[in-house]
C-alpha cells in the first residue's frame, strides 16, 4: 500500500521541479480585466475572467495565438453600459476588436492607436460620443473601421488617409461634420450617410460607395445564386447515383482506398473540423508504412503523415474500434476535443470515417513526446536543460487544469505520463491522447467498470477501487515529474538487479529511507544531471 511519505516525497519533488513561485497576472490579463470591470459586466457575464489567473487565454470571447498573446476579443450584443477603458490600449497583439451592438458610452480612447496589429476594429451600435481619435491613423493593418450608430461628433481625421490597407470604413448615422478627405473615397466600400458631411446632395462624391449601396439589393441576387446552386447539386447527385448504380449492376467491386457516400457513418457530429478521405490520408502516411509509426496507444497506433501541400500531421487509426470499447473511444476522443481547446491541449484538425475505418488527424509535433525528449534522443539531439523541463511542466499543469476546472462536464485524462506530454517546435508542453479520458458529469459518480491506465502511473485508489476523479491525473502527473526530473521510466523492470521495487516512486522513497531528506533530494537531482550528461 503506497503511504502518505511517499506522497508527500512526490509532492516536493514536483515542487523542486517546477521551482513554483506566485506571479502576478501579465499585462494582457490586467488590461482584459480593467475592461471588464469599465465595461460593468454583471457577475454572470465574463464570469470566468479571473485576474489572479496568469494567462487569459482560457477566457471566455478571448482568443491567443501559439505564443499566448492575445489575438482576437468579441463582447458582442452583451448590453454593457459602461466606458472603454484605455488599458485596452495594452493589447498590443491584438488583430480583431469587436464590441458592437452593446450601450457602450464615453469617448474612444486615444489608446487604441497602440494596437498596431490591429485588422478589425467594430465598435457599431453603441452610445460612443467624442471624436474620432486620430491616433486610428497609426493602425497601418486596419482593413475594416465601423463605427456606425454611435454619437460621435467632430471632423473625420485626417489620419484615417494614411491607412494603406482600409477595405471598409463605416461611419454613417453619428453627428460627424466637415469635410471628408478626398482620398476616403476612394476605399472600396464607405458609408457616411446620416451625418453633416460634404456628400451627397449635389456634392462631388456619393456619401455611399457603390459596393456598399449595392449590398441593400443582394438578396434576391443570392436567392436565386441559392437556387441555381441547389438545382446544379441535385442534377449532379443524380448523375452520381445512376453511375453507381450501374457500377453495381455490372458487378465491379470497388477499391477499398476509395470513399463512398455510404462509408460515412452520419451519427457522428463533428462540427467544422475537416473530413479527410481515405485516400488521402493513406497517401500522406505512405498506406500506413511502419516506418511512419510514431506510437501506439491502447486503441491503435499513430502514424506520422504529410499532406500534398508538405504539411505534417500525425494520423490515429483506431484498428479496433468494432470491438467493445474501440467505436465508442473514438466518439468520446471527438466530444472532448470539441470542448477542450487550449494551448497546451492536442487540437484535433480533422477525421475520416469510412464503414472499416476511424481516423483522427492531429498537428504533428516536431519535437515528439516528453518521454522521447528524456529517453530515446540521438546523439545530435539538444537535452533538455532545466529552465525547459519547468516549462513543460507548468505547461502540462495548465492543460490538465483546463481539462479539470474550464470543461463542463470536466474532463478526466486518466492515462498521465512523459508519453502523452508532446512537443512542439519550441519545446511547448501539449497534452495529447485523449482515448483513454472520461467525460465526468458532475451529477453521476465517478465510478468506472473498466480501469485504464499505465502501469506505474495509476493512482493507488483508483486501481483499488475503479473510481477516478481529478486526483487521478494529479497522481501521473506528480509520477510524470519524478520521470521529468530524473530521467527514469515510471516501471523499470531492470531494477529488480538491485532492489526490490520496479516503481520509480518506490525507488524515490527508497533513497529517501536510506537517506536524510535533504541527501535524497539532492541525489535525485544528481541522478538526474547523470541521465541528461549519458
Amino acid at each position: 500500500m503506497f503511504s502518505f511519505h511517499k506522497m508527500a516525497v512526490a509532492f516536493t519533488v514536483l515542487v523542486f521541479a517546477c521551482l513554483c513561485s506566485f506571479v502576478s497576472p501579465d499585462a494582457q490579463g490586467d488590461a482584459l480585466f480593467a475592461l471588464r470591470i469599465s465595461l460593468r459586466a454583471l457577475p454572470n457575464q465574463l464570469s470566468d475572467w479571473n485576474q489572479n489567473q496568469v494567462n487569459p487565454c482560457t477566457w471566455s470571447q478571448v482568443i491567443c495565438d501559439d505564443k499566448n498573446l492575445v489575438t482576437s476579443l468579441t463582447l458582442s450584443d452583451m448590453n454593457f453600459s459602461g466606458t472603454l477603458s484605455s488599458r485596452i490600449g495594452a493589447l498590443e497583439n491584438l488583430k480583431t476588436l469587436t464590441l458592437k451592438g452593446n450601450g457602450i458610452t464615453g469617448e474612444i480612447p486615444e489608446d487604441v492607436g497602440n494596437l498596431t496589429s490591429l485588422t478589425s476594429l467594430d465598435l457599431e451600435d453603441n452610445q460612443l460620443t467624442g471624436r474620432i481619435p486620430s491616433t486610428i491613423g497609426n493602425l497601418k493593418k486596419l482593413q475594416f473601421l465601423t463605427l456606425s450608430r454611435n454619437k460621435l461628433n467632430g471632423t473625420i481625421p485626417e489620419s484615417l488617409t494614411g491607412l494603406p490597407n482600409l477595405l471598409n470604413l463605416l461611419l454613417d448615422s453619428n453627428s460627424l461634420t466637415g469635410q471628408i478627405p478626398q482620398s476616403l473615397f476612394e476605399i472600396p466600400k464607405y458609408n457616411f450617410t446620416s451625418n453633416n458631411l460634404n456628400c451627397g446632395g449635389g456634392q462631388p462624391h456619393p456619401c455611399v460607395s457603390e459596393v456598399a449601396h449595392s449590398g441593400d439589393s443582394s438578396k434576391p441576387k443570392t436567392g436565386i445564386i441559392a437556387g441555381v446552386v441547389a438545382g446544379v447539386t441535385v442534377i449532379l447527385f443524380g448523375i452520381l447515383l445512376f453511375l453507381f448504380c450501374k457500377d453495381r449492376h455490372k458487378g465491379y467491386r470497388r477499391d477499398v482506398f476509395v470513399d463512398v457516400a455510404g462509408e460515412v457513418d452520419r451519427r457522428i457530429a463533428f462540427g467544422q473540423l475537416k473530413r479527410f478521405a481515405w485516400r488521402e490520408l493513406q497517401l500522406a502516411t505512405d498506406n500506413f508504412s511502419e516506418k511512419n509509426v510514431l506510437g501506439q496507444g491502447g486503441f491503435g497506433k499513430v502514424y506520422k503523415g504529410v499532406l500534398p501541400d508538405n504539411t505534417k500531421i500525425a494520423v490515429k487509426r483506431l484498428t479496433d474500434f468494432e470491438s467493445p470499447g474501440g467505436d465508442a473511444a473514438f466518439q468520446r476522443e471527438v466530444e472532448m476535443i470539441s470542448v477542450a481547446v487550449h494551448r497546451n491541449l492536442l487540437r484535433l484538425i480533422g477525421f475520416c470515417t469510412t464503414q472499416t475505418e476511424r481516423l483522427l488527424v492531429y498537428p504533428f509535433m516536431q519535437n515528439l513526446s516528453l518521454a522521447h525528449s528524456l529517453r530515446e534522443l540521438k546523439a545530435d539531439d539538444p537535452v533538455l536543460d532545466w529552465e525547459t523541463r519547468k516549462r513543460i511542466a507548468l505547461g502540462a499543469a495548465r492543460g490538465f487544469e483546463y481539462l479539470h476546472e474550464h470543461c463542463n462536464p470536466k474532463i478526466i485524462h486518466r492515462d498521465v505520463k512523459a508519453a502523452n506530454v508532446l512537443l512542439d517546435e519550441d519545446f511547448e508542453a501539449v497534452v495529447g491522447d485523449f482515448g483513454l479520458a472520461k467525460l465526468v458529469d458532475v451529477r453521476r459518480t465517478n465510478v468506472t467498470t473498466q480501469v485504464r491506465g499505465t502501469m506505474g502511473h495509476i493512482a493507488p485508489e483508483y486501481l483499488s477501487t475503479g473510481k477516478s476523479s481529478e486526483r487521478t491525473d494529479v497522481f501521473g502527473y506528480g509520477i510524470m515529474l519524478l520521470e521529468l526530473v530524473t530521467g527514469q521510466r515510471a516501471i523499470d523492470f531492470s531494477r529488480l538487479e538491485e532492489e526490490d521495487d520496479v516503481l520509480l516512486l518506490d525507488h524515490v522513497c527508497i533513497i529517501t529511507h536510506q537517506n536524510s531528506f535533504s541527501q535524497a533530494l539532492f541525489t535525485i537531482i544528481i541522478l538526474g544531471i547523470f541521465v541528461l550528461d549519458r
